[in-house]
């Protein structure tokens, strides 16, 4: 079990599913061999949840070129894998620390007024970005599971089965996230 920032808040990891893992590790193994078609599936059942983890992280507009970056990186150190059953919370590690990385290299950038109207500015794209805001200052393991469901629009199960946490977790998580989403946002209006 790993504590996350409250001590009250705990988050249980676990293994895969076996099919789901033993999937990914076929997948690997002959990415590992030249296949670009399995490392393309690979990207295709893991392209949103790296969306999703680096959204919880890093701007908006820079969301897109990360997620290339992360799935770079994993192409190019497959090799180094140790056991291709583990994938998915290989290269959710990767993805976190490439958030990371974005935060310590970020050059200092001038924040434009909110009030500047923007190209695509409708109030519903404003109040969904207000609300990823709010997302983003709750506790990692909420601003997780929130931006997977809530954004990305993966489901219970699904988080689970991609992320590794058990789907009690995921639950537990989602419920308190959403409790503490409301009352910041009930806060902030």
């Amino acid at each position: 079990m790993v504590e996350i920032a409250e001590p009250t808040l705990r988050m249980a990891l676990t293994m895969f599913p076996a099919g789901h893992a033993s999937e990914d590790a076929r997948l690997v193994r002959a990415a590992r061999r030249g296949d670009e078609g399995a490392f393309a599936r690979l990207y295709e059942r893991y392209a949103r949840v790296v969306h999703g983890l680096l959204l919880a992280r890093a701007p908006r507009a820079d969301i897109d070129d990360l997620v290339q970056d992360v799935f770079l990186a994993a192409w190019n150190r497959l090799e180094a894998l140790r056991d291709p059953a583990a994938f998915g919370g290989w290269l959710a590690m990767i993805a976190r620390n490439r958030a990371a990385d974005f935060h310590r290299r970020a050059v200092d950038a001038v924040e434009l007024p909110d009030e500047l109207p923007g190209h695509d500015a409708t109030a519903a794209r404003t109040e969904a970005l207000a609300v990823l805001e709010v997302i983003r200052t709750l506790p990692e393991a909420y601003r997780e599971t929130l931006v997977l469901r809530l954004v990305e629009g993966l489901t219970g199960p699904e988080i689970a089965e991609r992320t590794g946490l058990t789907p009690a977790s995921v639950r537990v998580n989602l419920h308190r996230g959403m409790k503490l989403l409301r009352e910041r946002l009930s806060v902030k209006r």
